[in-house]
């Protein structure tokens, strides 16, 4: 069944992706394990930037505990991308980001899904409380009516 295909105004945070050579497969297009690197890259520049994310000396990182993407138009190299991010689920330990590619101006996303962070003690990686910067960043894409916790 089709889904309907998100526009770049959903997303509170953008930043651009630039593609690799090797995002591309044999079949020409950017091949579907690369959108998941996207969406990577998109989510921790945000907890970088805003958050104040250091992640090689943090205490408390996130870890990936689920993603999913739908696949509306291919994409190839080379390409200018834009990822939308904005979070639609706030945990007190998770959270769960929605997150779009969009090719250069095109304001309808060309892929879109969610990825879940959960936050963990760096060595035990025991599930811990968000971090007050991190949490008060993420509550900033929250839009009204998503679920906090």
């Amino acid at each position: 069944m089709p889904t309907e295909r998100p526009s770049l105004g959903a997303y509170p945070y953008q930043t651009s992706i630039t593609t690799r050579w090797m995002d591309n497969d044999i079949y020409g297009h950017i091949n579907n394990v690369a959108y998941y690197s996207f969406f990577d890259t998109a989510a921790n520049a945000y907890l970088i930037t805003e958050g104040g994310l250091e992640p090689a000396t943090a205490s408390v990182i996130g870890l990936v505990v689920e993603s999913h993407c739908q696949y509306h138009v291919p994409l190839a190299y080379p390409s200018i991308l834009r990822a939308g991010v904005r979070v639609d689920k706030l945990g007190t330990r998770a959270v769960t980001y929605g997150i779009a590619i969009f090719e250069g101006r095109q304001t309808l996303a060309a892929a879109h899904g969610h990825f879940v962070h959960v936050f963990v003690d760096r060595k035990t990686r025991a599930p811990v409380a968000i971090p007050a910067p991190i949490r008060a960043a993420l509550e900033k894409l929250t839009p009204p009516g998503a679920a906090l916790e």
